[in-house]
């Protein structure tokens, strides 16, 4: 596997590039840290050794005990320059969360830290993740620094919008979740085997919109967020993924192939194209139940009328159709957003009716998780079997849930050969 040098410059964010280093060294990679000494306020340097097994540096003069060596990696038999040794090994340098601070500094080449140093030295794959309040973020000097960075070849991966650390604010500035991270190393890395190497994965994504006019529509509040956690998670895996997005804004996670659609048709149609070649679907769109009967060629007018009536009729249940022409091999898994009552029961009916293999559902009654949320709880529901996947960033819940799939798929493969 990979040795990535993992920067961390003082945010609050900095607790964030704590999971960054255990899910990085839990893949397999060798990973070392180099601390700014702000980011020390936020978080101690004896979190990071005890998760990556190998010392952290922070000051430029600071002498490395494992002498250049990676975890994994036997030490140089000298006692070499600390920020040359480490560069030298590295595969990648990510520097997450980057302040506008060491951002400013690593444009204008200032070496004042072990972190700033290396950055510097470092001539192979560079990664940036920006994060700090959005009044930072949108500062003209940081828009600047930043375009001076990509213009030397540094990825810059850009904030998210969502919760910021200060009480009540809400912007662009959020540090990516740690699962992302990683996928945004891994994409710089010559390519490597994993457990899911030759599968062919479609995920659906977010939620579609019928329209009642040219401008109005029926939808939902769907993000997206589960169904790009999901396709993210299964191209780390290895497979070969193909995204098909309902009005979805987030970004496509590396190395997967995207298809942007609008109605629950055009959701079918694609999906239907793409099922014909897959292994595994996992249909993770709110798609809409029902559409206008007749929608509007132009834009309605209020006019004197106090009420509008609309017909509506039912949209095609695409998963049912699927399911209904799937070959050996294949896995269907559904996802269902519940609100209230006896959501497995209401699951498990689906799950027969729709003839799956399991399905995925939520209670969004609770609003913290959910929709438009970060976080989520979800129970897997098989035809003999639930299992409970806790609440965590919905990075994590994707790897969860695609842990209990390839379950799944072994037990079924077991059973066919015995067969």
């Amino acid at each position: 596997m990979a040795r990535i040098l993992l920067g961390v410059s003082g945010g609050i964010a900095a607790y964030k590039a704590i999971e960054v280093a255990r899910l990085a060294t839990r893949a397999g990679h060798g990973v070392r840290v180099l601390m700014t000494e702000a980011a020390t306020r936020f978080v101690g340097s004896a979190t990071f050794e005890g998760i990556v097994g190998a010392p952290v540096l922070i000051d430029e003069f600071d002498r490395d005990p494992a002498r250049g060596a990676f975890p994994g990696d036997p030490p140089v038999a000298h006692d070499p320059i600390s920020h040359l040794a480490l560069v030298d090994r590295a595969d990648a340098m990510l520097v997450a969360p980057a302040s506008a601070n060491t951002i400013a500094k690593l444009a204008a080449g200032v070496c004042d830290s072990m972190l700033t140093t290396s950055f510097l030295a470092y001539a192979g794959p560079r990664l940036l993740a920006p994060a700090m309040n959005e009044r930072m973020y949108e500062a003209e000097a940081t828009k600047a620094n930043l375009q001076t960075l990509r213009a030397r070849g540094v990825r810059v991966i850009e904030p998210e919008t969502g919760p910021l650390a200060s009480r009540g604010e809400y912007g662009t500035g959020r540090l990516p979740a740690a699962a992302r991270l990683l996928a945004e190393i891994e994409a710089t890395l010559p390519a490597a085997s994993g457990p899911w190497d030759g599968l062919e994965v479609v995920v659906t994504a977010g939620g579609t919109r019928e329209a009642i006019d040219p401008v109005r529509f029926i939808g939902n509040r769907s993000s997206g967020r589960m169904g790009v956690a999901l396709a993210g998670a299964a191209a780390r895996r290895g497979a070969s993924v193909t995204l098909i997005a309902a009005n979805v804004s987030l970004a496509t996670p590396p190395g997967i192939a995207r298809i942007d659609v609008t109605s629950a048709a055009e959701l079918a149609e694609a999906t239907g194209r793409a099922f014909e070649g897959c292994h595994l679907l996992l249909m993770a769109a709110a798609v809409a139940d029902f559409r206008p009967l007749a929608p509007e060629q132009a834009k309605l007018v209020r006019g004197d009328s106090e009420r509008l009536s609309l017909e509506l009729e039912a949209t095609e249940d695409v998963l049912a159709g699927l399911a209904g022409r799937r070959r050996q091999g294949q896995t269907l898994v559904g996802f269902a957003a519940e609100h209230g009552g006896d959501v497995i029961a209401r699951a498990r009916g689906k799950l027969e009716r729709k003839g799956l293999d399991a399905i995925v559902v939520n209670d969004v009654s609770d609003a913290t998780i959910g929709f438009e949320s970060f976080e989520n709880e979800v129970t897997v529901v098989e035809p003999d079997a639930v299992h409970a996947v806790p609440r965590g960033d919905k990075d994590e819940v994707a790897e969860r849930i695609l842990d209990r799939i390839g379950e799944l798929r072994r037990s079924a493969s077991a059973s066919a050969s015995a067969g």
